[in-house]
């Protein structure tokens, strides 16, 4: 029994309405709800490394200390930049060259939660203009860190300075690639 012309075109034509849905929905879910983002430098060492890949959730709104978030639109910096939060609105952000320490409301961070070795708040290359401390969060912004502080291009910086949180496309939810250091974020 032979199909009739009518019946294959509407066969082609649910084929496509069905692959074209099926694009529009994972275009909005990846550009909506999670995202790839692959790590570009240093400034997050050991946790994320150049080149690695991550997945980015934008439905965390609750940005808190310690998460790691993805940020575009900072002043001086073309392409979007991974951070991590240490602190939020309110808070008062200070470093202690005593003790190498970063104070948060007058408490030093623990960086060795987020496996990083504590002490190291100091830059060893400076051509920009640094923030004078200490400084009181802006109302809905962050202050934000790169895990390899002597490298890293952050908030401590006038050009990059506070960080909006208009500005934060997601929190980083899970580290993809490489395969051997895939899981949870750190």
């Amino acid at each position: 029994r032979e199909e009739s012309p009518g019946k294959a075109v509407k066969g082609i034509y649910e084929w496509a309405e069905s692959l074209v849905f099926a694009v529009i929905f994972v275009s909005v879910i990846f550009t909506f709800v999670v995202r790839v983002i692959t790590v570009d430098g240093g400034s997050m060492n050991p946790n994320y490394l150049d080149g690695d890949r991550v997945l980015v959730t934008a439905l965390n709104k609750d940005i808190k200390q310690g998460d790691v978030v993805i940020i575009s639109n900072v002043q001086s910096i073309e392409s979007s930049i991974i951070k991590r939060v240490i602190a939020t609105e309110g808070q008062i952000v200070d470093f202690d060259d005593q003790k190498k320490a970063v104070l948060v409301d007058n408490v030093a961070v623990d960086d060795a939660q987020f496996g990083v070795e504590n002490g190291i708040t100091e830059l060893y290359w400076s051509d920009h203009s640094m923030l004078d401390f200490p400084q009181t969060v802006p109302e809905n912004c962050v202050f934000v860190l790169g895990d390899n502080r002597t490298f890293s291009k952050d908030s401590r910086f006038e050009s990059v300075g506070m960080i909006d949180k208009r500005n934060i496309l997601g929190t980083a939810v899970f580290h993809i690639y490489p395969f051997e250091r895939m899981g949870k974020a750190k």
